[in-house]
């Protein structure tokens, strides 16, 4: 390792000292994507997409936290909030003026936990309403 220089300590007294990863976690609401057990976009967060998802994720990781994105208004996140008073989940919103990120909510821990997908696909608006049609389903009776 190389000795700091004196450059090196003013910027780190000024700026804090610098974290690895900083990129990712200015998208990530602060943490890690390793940390990360389910992700939500803010379109998600805002149409309740993903909320059944959140949920069962809570059910079985009752010892993670919620983060949710202070930039989001509080009247998209009340479903969250209840869920995770339900199920005894601590949550922080986290505003971060110098980042810009799609994240609306995640629940994360403190470790790592590696998990492969944090991401809840997309339910195209067409697909779920031709699959609830009347007429679609005689159609799949006849299939």
């Amino acid at each position: 390792m190389s000795k700091k220089s004196v450059d090196d300590y003013i910027t780190e007294g000024l700026y804090g000292k610098r974290r690895p990863k900083e990129a990712e976690r200015k998208m990530f609401l602060g943490t890690l994507r390793e940390r990360i057990v389910i992700a939500l976009t803010i379109g998600q967060v805002m149409t309740d997409n993903g909320l059944k998802q959140l949920e069962e994720a809570m059910k079985k990781h009752q010892d993670a936290k919620l983060l949710i994105n202070g930039h989001v208004s509080s009247r998209f996140l009340k479903e969250e909030k209840a869920l995770a008073d339900k199920y005894n989940i601590p949550y922080t919103s986290i505003t971060n003026e110098n980042s810009d990120t799609d994240i609306g909510a995640v629940l994360t821990y403190d470790y790592a936990i590696d998990k492969e997908e944090i991401f809840i696909e997309e339910v195209k608006e067409e697909e779920s309403s031709e699959t609830n049609s009347f007429l679609a389903k005689i159609k799949n009776m006849f299939s």
